[in-house]
């Protein structure tokens, strides 16, 4: 999938095939925050979504509001107690915690 980046913020691309344009919506803001951009091609599509951040990034200081860029870095997963005791005790037994661990088998698994 393709994406624009602009100041920590990341964004979608997609095609309206009906009436030839192309649109698109800041990814990963907290939930009630919501980017969106448009334009007829991809450089008219990338200055309206780097406008649309600058907007976003100028009313949350003008208005004294938290500023959350795409991906915070933390979100919750559910497990079973079972799942959750068993990665808990192979990060014990490697030394490192919880969060370490389930980072480096990410990482490992991932990238």
């Amino acid at each position: 999938m393709e994406t624009l980046k602009y100041k920590g913020f990341i964004g979608s691309i997609n095609v309206d095939m009906e009436d030839y344009t192309l649109h698109g919506k800041v990814l990963g803001l907290e939930k009630g925050t919501l980017i969106l951009y448009e334009g007829k091609d991809l450089l008219e599509l990338k200055q309206d979504f780097e406008g649309a951040v600058d907007d976003y990034i100028e009313y949350c200081k003008t208005n004294n509001l938290p500023l959350h860029k795409s991906y915070s870095g933390t979100f919750n997963v559910r497990i079973s107690p079972e799942l959750h005791a068993k990665i808990a005790m192979s990060a014990h037994s490697l030394g490192i915690s919880l969060n370490a661990y389930i980072q480096k088998v990410l990482t490992t698994t991932i990238l």
